[in-house]
């Protein structure tokens, strides 16, 4: 029953193939007619054609129509499909050369459901003749010129290939000319500004976002006029917590105490001498300097001429210079007994930041009267001028947050309080202001890297955070938290590679944000180097 089933299946689907086609594209020989209707130019140029040329084609196409036909009758009337072996019985396929001739659409037969006999022609392709049918159907009478120079310009290009080398069908026969001497091309400045110069491409690096090491620094003062921690360069770190001064040995980790104060006296500020000596100055709250030599744990001299606290010190080679509540600066000369050297009436309130250039030639002072001043050092005179250069009045809040460019001549950066929470660079050479950053925060602290153009500050109200600045665009490298309150100073360890940071929270975090690659060397490290070797010079 299968089997008369699938047989039933196989005789419908024949029926259907050989059936008319009713949908699809329209057929060859409508087409032509369609065309013949439509343009009648074109039939009747191509009866004008030779008619030996059209006879014999013509001859050739009969015979093999029915040669065809004859074929396609026989395989319809005994049900077999042609093949070059023997032929298969009890199965019908359908015929896979027939096509749609120039004949009418044939009518299956209802009896046998196989088409008529010599319905269509079927005609061989392998043996037409297309070029010469489409040479005779596109040629015209008037256009043979055309023609031949169309030949004769294809038999100039294929003599051009041929002598050409081989794999090769584009060369140029010569070399574009040189532009001429000192030509700029315009476009040059377009497409050089969408790259990415390569000091942008090699700036990313990796930095630690957690602290290296935590220590405790209990009875830490929470006072943002004071100056409490600095880091000498022989590797010793100087705390003051309330009345003492501590040293700790960063190589080592020994902790010494170097001094205490009696009663209710506080240490203001510590600062150690430059060029990697054993001699801090640490100002207290009794308006005096004293000097220590801490090889020997001994004190050397105490140094008067303030009126207030002392709550800032810095360094230039022999001159130490403080600046106390009564806003005034004293210069103090250790080598000699009559120390007060020059007095600069800096300030109308408490000076809370206090920094010498690296050459010495400038010192800039911050005070609570929200003012940053500049004093320079001129030529002939004692040591310093009576007068300031700059003052310049743009912060809003005390100016506590002052450092120098290690690797750029009279770079200034200073930092401004809650009021005014802003970060400013200056050019003291021109008393220009270079650049403006909005923190978001108080700034209590700033610092410049060695190794990188970057630098790094520390903020209290209301992130208690410390942020990496890529100079000079002044754009945030990355931000380190962990402090639970206001970060008060900073301090940098003398391979410039390590930040300390003290807080109002009783901790002292070291953060590795500065470290260096082995495989480079850094310009900027190798200037700063040079600089700190003359300055050892100029010591001794």
């Amino acid at each position: 029953m299968a089997q008369f089933n699938y047989l039933n299946e196989l005789n419908s689907l024949a029926t259907t193939m050989d059936g008319p086609i009713t949908r699809g594209p329209p057929q060859r020989w409508v087409k032509k007619s369609n065309n013949e209707n439509i343009n009648p130019s074109l039939s009747a140029s191509f009866k004008n054609t030779s008619n030996v040329n059209i006879s014999s084609c013509n001859q050739s196409m009969q015979k093999l129509s029915i040669s065809t036909n004859q074929s396609c009758n026989n395989s319809v009337h005994s049900n077999k499909t042609p093949t070059r072996n023997e032929p298969k019985k009890g199965k019908k396929t359908p015929s896979k050369n027939k096509s749609p001739g120039r004949s009418t659409t044939p009518t299956p037969n209802k009896a046998t459901k196989t088409p008529n006999k010599a319905d269509r022609f079927i005609p061989s392709r392998s043996n037409s003749n297309y070029d010469l049918c489409h040479y005779m159907m596109s040629r015209e009478d008037d256009k043979g010129e055309e023609v031949v120079a169309q030949k004769v310009a294809g038999e100039a290009i294929g003599r051009a290939l041929t002598d050409m080398e081989p794999g090769r069908l584009l060369q140029y026969t010569c070399k574009a000319p040189a532009a001429p001497e000192g030509y700029q091309n315009r476009l040059r400045v377009v497409y050089s500004q969408a790259k990415v110069p390569s000091s942008v491409k090699n700036t990313t690096r990796y930095i630690p976002q957690a602290p290296d090491r935590i220590l405790d620094a209990p009875q830490i003062l929470d006072d943002y006029y004071l100056n409490l921690l600095d880091w000498s360069s022989s590797n010793i770190l100087a705390v003051a917590l309330g009345n003492a001064v501590y040293l700790w040995n960063a190589g080592t980790g020994d902790i010494d105490e170097l001094m205490t104060l009696e009663g209710s006296e506080t240490v203001c500020s510590v600062q150690w001498v430059q060029g990697g000596g054993s001699h801090i100055a640490i100002g207290t709250s009794a308006a005096t300097v004293e000097l220590w030599d801490c090889e020997k744990k001994k004190r050397l001299r105490i140094m008067d001429g303030h009126t207030g606290r002392v709550g800032s010190l810095a360094w230039n080679m022999y001159v130490v210079s403080s600046g106390a509540r009564d806003g005034g600066v004293v210069h103090h000369d250790v080598r000699q007994r009559e120390h007060a050297v020059a007095t600069l009436a800096a300030h109308t309130q408490e000076i809370c930041g206090l920094k010498w250039s690296p050459d010495g030639r400038y010192l800039a002072s911050g005070g609570n009267d929200n003012l940053l001043n500049i004093w320079p050092i001129a030529a002939g005179q004692r040591y310093s001028q009576p007068n300031y250069l700059y003052s310049f009045n743009q912060h809003l809040a005390a100016v506590k947050g002052l450092a120098w460019c290690p690797w750029a001549n009279g770079v200034l950066a200073s930092g401004g309080g809650t009021a005014d929470r802003t970060i400013r660079i200056w050019n003291v050479n021109t008393g220009a202001n270079l650049n403006t950053v909005d923190t978001k925060s108080q700034v209590c602290s700033i610092l410049w890297s060695t190794h990188y153009k970057e630098l790094i500050s520390g903020h209290g109200y209301a992130q208690n955070q410390l942020v990496i600045w890529k100079y000079p665009l002044m754009s945030r490298v990355a931000e380190l938290t962990g402090h639970m309150a206001r970060v008060l100073h900073l301090a940098l360890s003398p391979d410039g590679t390590t930040v300390l940071s003290a807080s109002a929270d009783e901790t002292l975090r070291l953060w590795k944000c500065f470290m260096l690659d082995p495989k480079k060397k850094d310009p900027v490290e190798s200037k700063a180097a040079k600089s700190l070797l003359n300055l050892n010079s100029l010591i001794r």
